[in-house]
């Protein structure tokens, strides 16, 4: 009987199950050597954008686990934003199967981090919840910002322009998630919980460097 390979396995997997992918990156199945096609600043970049919004997905199902037994229009607010973040990992699992990167090994951890800030915030109440969405979107804008430059920067022939796109449209999207919240009252809530609100700004701008 024919073995399954790895990558063929990575493929299958559905968005809420990639927390098992990183042991099955792909590989070459006669020489067991990992395949790559991705210029190193690519892979990177893909992998650390792909974690990103992993973690998107896991705060707002947080969110939601607590808010959407409410039916108000905050709770619908959330959970678009949420239908959007699982577009954007569906497009980054997209990117890491064509370009044959694996996702990081601390998949595991910003599933739990990722659920119980979303979660923790929301008990808090809607406001603390925007709050929360707007302090996020404001670093992933700075983050995705930083991406584009670098990209640009990129000798043209290197240039991805597909990635460039996917990217752009993402960013954009999160600047909507970031004034949705406002809307919502996640400007005061960040004025409300000005600690709490900077620490969780300075830990996801170090986690993107892990």
């Amino acid at each position: 009987m024919n073995s399954i390979s790895p990558c063929v396995r990575f493929r299958r997997l559905e968005p809420a199950r990639l927390i098992l992918a990183s042991r099955f990156y792909c590989r070459d199945s006669e020489r067991g050597k990992r395949l790559s096609r991705a210029p190193e600043l690519l892979q990177r970049i893909i992998r650390v954008d792909h974690a990103g919004e992993y973690a998107a997905d896991r705060i707002y199902a947080g969110q939601m686990a607590v808010l959407g037994r409410e039916s108000t229009p905050a709770s619908k607010a959330i959970e678009e934003m949420w239908e959007t973040e699982k577009a954007h990992l569906v497009e980054f699992e997209r990117e890491m199967r064509e370009k044959r990167v694996r996702p990081t090994a601390l998949l595991p951890l910003w599933n739990a981090t990722g659920f119980a800030l979303g979660a923790g915030s929301a008990l808090l109440g809607t406001k603390a919840a925007m709050a929360c969405t707007v302090a996020v979107e404001e670093v992933i804008e700075e983050h995705y910002n930083d991406q584009l430059r670098r990209l640009m920067e990129e000798d043209e022939t290197a240039v991805d322009s597909e990635l460039l796109g996917v990217i752009s449209k993402i960013r954009d999207d999160e600047v909507a998630h970031r004034d949705a919240g406002s809307e919502f009252g996640g400007r005061e809530g960040v004025e409300e919980y000005p600690n709490a609100t900077s620490l969780l700004k300075t830990g996801l701008r170090a986690a993107i460097w892990l």
